[in-house]
């Protein structure tokens, strides 16, 4: 945070959930929402492209996401049609680069492309092989490309060249509206909180382009996968897939591809989450072979030396730390060794005793509340299907503060959220219109219905807005305090 002595109120929407999903007119309505309740920062989830819809498995750690990129803004600037804006994306910005190219912004296209050449080359090509053999993993190509053996690669970019430098003008455009967003953002004084998946897809072109810095096998296969061991949520643990790191040999040469990693985060965000944090301490690891998350063991992961190494290059850089799950000492110990915030989620604090650490009581400064993340169910549908047990607990707390007043879900917890000491507070879109379970946005373990959800404006009406100021003007947390 910009200002550790000034708590902060934000909201949690992901670029995908605004009314038209990417970063034209409806993003700079949103930041002037933020403005207009006195809350500084905006959430988003990983804004890099995605593998599938899930924007935690993506092809590339750099790329963003082309979906995001507002044709509308094409037209403006003269680049596309109303008409070839209504086409499929790719043929649009097709269409778009032909134009570009007469134009006095070329030079900057091509500095973009100098600049970016470390990540920007291997993900084209990455691009262009995985479309020519029909979405099949890099694993599965033919030898020369899986191995990506020069002369056949050199002769891939001569033989392709026009669409390659559409894939390179996809992402220019793309870091382009984001940074105009950016500015706008910081003129009006709202931050942007990116959110770093720790693991990468093994079908990446990061995987694909530097294979030596995973756990793969002499035929460059998965020998372990991520995930987490069995707990009260899941009897069979949660099997990710993705690949580990070879910690010994991102070590070796001073962690170079987290640090390029972090750099692109670094220039998009004002804060960064670490996602499942715990893995920089010890991460689970699962035969590559086996079906379920049961069978793994935990490997210890240089997070002390990687984090002051990322300190060492970025001193000014603001993370936050995903320590949610299980959590040992030692997990506590490395994110208190470089005074990173934790994650405390109200929607946990309804059960056990009064240890539990997301009680609003047991919270402490140096940390981010949360209602609920992307993760859980709405406020509302939350509380609507707790079993009597948790469901009289929260009764009875809010019975304690408010002398038997029925409770207001999910206006309670929001007000509950604000009153905590967190340095930040950040309510999801979902629970600020009061929406209920259809409207969540990722259930954890499964793979339909997942990461759709889209507001309009519609659903905002006055009272929403004067409720989040309200609660947010009264905690002290308002942007213009």
């Amino acid at each position: 945070m910009t200002n550790t002595k000034h708590k902060q109120a934000g909201v949690l929407l992901h670029i995908s959930s605004l009314p038209d999903g990417n970063l034209g007119k409806d993003a700079y309505r949103f930041i002037d929402f933020l403005v207009s309740t006195g809350a500084s920062v905006w959430q988003t989830l990983p804004i890099n492209m995605p593998a599938s819809n899930s924007p935690y498995q993506c092809i590339s750690t750099h790329a963003g996401n082309p979906d995001f990129i507002c044709l509308e803004q094409l037209v403006t600037e003269g680049l596309i049609t109303s008409e070839e804006a209504k086409l499929p994306s790719s043929q649009a910005l097709a269409i778009a680069y032909q134009s570009f190219i007469n134009t006095d912004a070329h030079p900057e296209f091509l500095n973009f492309c100098t600049q970016e050449a470390f990540w920007l080359d291997d993900f084209a090509q990455f691009l262009l092989l995985r479309k020519q053999f029909d979405a099949q993993c890099w694993h599965s190509w033919p030898e020369a490309y899986k191995q990506r053996d020069k002369t056949a690669l050199d002769e891939l970019i001569r033989t392709n060249a026009d669409e390659l430098r559409v894939t390179y003008f996809t992402q220019y455009l793309f870091f382009k509206q984001w940074a105009m967003l950016k500015a706008y953002a910081e003129e009006k004084h709202i931050q942007l909180f990116g959110d770093l998946p720790i693991f990468v897809a093994y079908d990446s072109a990061d995987v694909w382009s530097q294979p030596s810095l995973f756990k793969l096998d002499a035929d460059k296969e998965m020998t372990v996968v991520a995930g987490v061991p069995p707990d009260y949520f899941s009897e069979t643990g949660q099997r990710w897939g993705n690949p580990h790191y070879d910690w010994e040999a991102m070590q070796a040469d001073g962690f170079r591809w987290w640090l390029a990693r972090i750099e692109t985060q670094n220039h998009l965000f004002h804060l960064l989450r670490i996602d499942h944090f715990r893995g920089l301490e010890a991460a689970w690891e699962i035969p590559a072979e086996e079906p379920n998350a049961i069978k793994g063991e935990w490997q210890l992961a240089p997070g002390h030396a990687l984090l002051q190494t990322i300190r060492d290059h970025f001193p000014d850089i603001a993370l936050i730390a995903e320590d949610l799950g299980i959590i040992t000492e030692e997990v506590d110990a490395l994110r208190l060794a470089f005074d990173l915030p934790g994650m405390k989620i109200l929607q946990f604090a309804f059960g056990g005793d009064d240890s539990n650490p997301y009680l609003p009581k047991n919270i402490e400064e140096n940390s981010i509340t949360y209602t609920g993340t992307h993760d859980n169910d709405t406020t509302l549908g939350w509380y609507e299907t707790l079993n009597e047990e948790d469901k009289q607990h929260v009764e009875q707390y809010y019975q304690q503060l408010e002398e038997d007043a029925p409770i207001n879900m999910p206006y309670a917890l929001m007000k509950t959220a604000m009153q905590t000491p967190s340095k930040l507070v950040i309510v999801p879109m979902q629970d600020v219109l009061s929406l209920n379970t259809e409207h969540r946005m990722n259930t954890p373990g499964t793979v339909d219905g997942n990461w759709t959800w889209q507001f309009n404006w519609e659903q905002l009406n006055a009272e929403h807005i004067h409720q989040l100021k309200e609660l947010i003007t009264h905690s002290n947390r308002s942007a213009s305090s």
